[in-house]
């Protein structure tokens, strides 16, 4: 990027240093066996939490390093498309900016001791269940109910194209607890794997990121604790709304790290490509439009730094 970024400083840029070598030493030299695997290993979350590349938003009383500043989740998603990681980087923003988001703002005491100590250690990994096969961003189609039973809830239901799906301890799974009530009729339920009636499905195709893991879920008769409830009953709906913006700022963050490291790329070819006695590059067309790239990508840097700013506690 030409124009200068002022909403990092010294301490991220060290961070920064810090993720790309745990870049360089613990995910890309497992690319390829990941890539034929179709899983990131969980020995990578273990490795990203002892460095602190995953969980350094959970407080240090839960074991992580209590740091709320999305500018460090920010570096990690825009190292991770830097570095060409792809869904072998996906599992460490899976954490961070969308999974983490709910467990540190809607779980009580008892579930911090139960969920955040380990996801921060690495030990735990999780998923978030909200697309069904007729319900993808219409949430107003989800089908999947849950039931309350005396001290337990009862879900029935399926979702798929869940990321983190086969290989997940625990799912955050978007239920209807109330079919009357409408968007108010919502909740979010913690199943943990191995829970009765939980069943994972095969691990779906894709066109690209094969290293991530993508499933379909079963719930039969899906028995849980009614302490496993995230947040409040009936607040499904808002828990979801008040937590995605962190998810959808970090696709962005990753798309246009991606398209700054295709444009270098670009770049880069256009130097050493040869036509008619010299490098295309230096054909006026060419140069026209690679300006025009990097204008383009400037413009849109900008706007999303500012996106970052405004997700931070310390602008």
């Amino acid at each position: 990027m030409s124009a200068t970024r002022t909403i990092f400083d010294k301490d991220h840029e060290e961070f920064r240093t810090l993720v790309k070598e745990f870049l360089a030493h613990e995910v890309l030299p497992h690319a390829q066996e990941w890539l034929e695997t179709g899983y990131v290993d969980k020995a990578a979350y273990m490795a990203a939490a002892k460095q602190g590349v995953i969980g350094f938003a959970v407080p240090a009383e839960y074991g992580g390093l209590g740091i709320d500043d999305f500018r460090y989740n920010a570096i990690v998603a825009e190292e991770i498309s830097r570095a060409g990681a792809g869904a072998n980087g996906l599992a460490l923003t899976l954490i961070n900016d969308i999974l983490l988001p709910y467990l540190l703002r809607l779980t009580d005491e008892e579930q911090k001791q139960r969920w955040l100590v380990p996801l921060a250690k690495g030990e735990m990994t999780f998923a978030i269940g909200m697309s069904e096969p007729n319900a993808g961003s219409d949430m107003a189609g989800i089908r999947t109910t849950a039931v309350r039973d005396g001290d337990e809830w009862v879900i029935n239901g399926q979702k798929t194209f869940i990321s983190n799906g086969r290989l997940c301890d625990a799912v955050v799974v978007v239920c209807r607890t109330d079919p009357d009530a409408g968007h108010k009729g919502f909740s979010l339920i913690v199943v943990e794997d191995g829970a009765p009636g939980f069943e994972k499905g095969r691990k779906l195709d894709k066109i690209g990121l094969d290293a991530q893991d993508t499933a379909e879920l079963f719930f039969s008769d899906c028995r849980v604790p009614v302490s496993n409830l995230l947040g409040t009953e009936g607040r499904g709906f808002i828990h979801l709304v008040e937590n995605l913006p962190s998810e959808r700022l970090s696709i962005a963050i990753g798309a246009i790290a991606g398209a700054h490291r295709t444009f270098e790329d670009t770049v880069q070819y256009a130097k050493e490509r040869q036509a008619f006695g010299q490098s295309i590059g230096f054909f006026q067309h060419n140069r026209f439009l690679l300006a025009e790239m990097s204008t383009e990508l400037d413009i849109a840097q900008v706007y999303i730094d500012e996106c970052i700013r405004g997700c931070s506690t310390e602008p």
